[in-house]
């Protein structure tokens, strides 16, 4: 059986508009997969920082990487898809889901390096990003969440990444249910082709 890992990063809880999208893809989900579901707020992440990097960098140095801290970063090398969700925050996305990939960022798990350099070693082919914008960024400079996501997925060895946004949420001409259906479609269309791939 195949696993998804479904990371939940919309921090607005039950009135996110990110989380319908997540939501409507959850079930296009194969019942032959199994679902792994994070959701971020519940798992009391911490930022590398003091006394926790401390122990981080220690426990690499004596190899230590079955240590409990690196669960996140095992789940997600393990995994056959990646979907993450989140709202456009501050032109990327929240703080949170940042802090997470920097704890599944964890070299001789998610990835590796040699002469040449970083090269990724996760097991999934597909990343996604679902995620809703107040305004109108795809394809211009104010939009970095995205990007970013696809050059982690490039850094962690995943060579499909796709990102569906409902825009314009927050304009006034905008048909919100519309754009939100749209995104919904885009979702349908891409879930065909990669649980068929995957």
């Amino acid at each position: 059986m195949k696993t998804l890992l479904y990371v939940d990063c919309c921090i607005r809880g039950r009135q996110s508009r990110t989380r319908r999208l997540a939501e409507y893809f959850l079930e296009k989900v194969p019942p032959q997969w199994k679902v792994q579901i994070l959701e971020l707020e519940a798992e009391g992440l911490h930022c590398l920082s003091g006394a926790f990097f401390q122990q981080r960098e220690e426990l690499l140095r004596m190899d230590e990487r079955n240590h409990p801290r690196f669960r996140y970063a095992w789940q997600f090398a393990e995994a056959d898809m990646v979907v993450f969700a989140a709202p456009l925050w501050d032109l990327s996305f929240p703080a949170l889901l940042k802090i997470y990939i920097e704890n599944i960022s964890v070299k001789g798990i998610t990835f590796e390096t040699n002469a040449q350099g970083c090269y990724g070693i996760c097991r999934a082919r597909h990343m996604a990003f679902l995620t809703t914008r107040g305004g109108f960024y795809e394809g211009t400079p104010m939009e970095m969440g995205s990007r970013y996501l696809e050059a982690m997925a490039k850094f962690f060895g995943i060579p499909s990444y796709t990102c569906i946004a409902a825009e314009g949420l927050d304009m006034p001409t905008t048909d919100v249910e519309q754009s939100i259906m749209d995104a919904c479609q885009r979702i349908e269309a891409w879930t065909a082709e990669a649980f068929y791939m995957a």
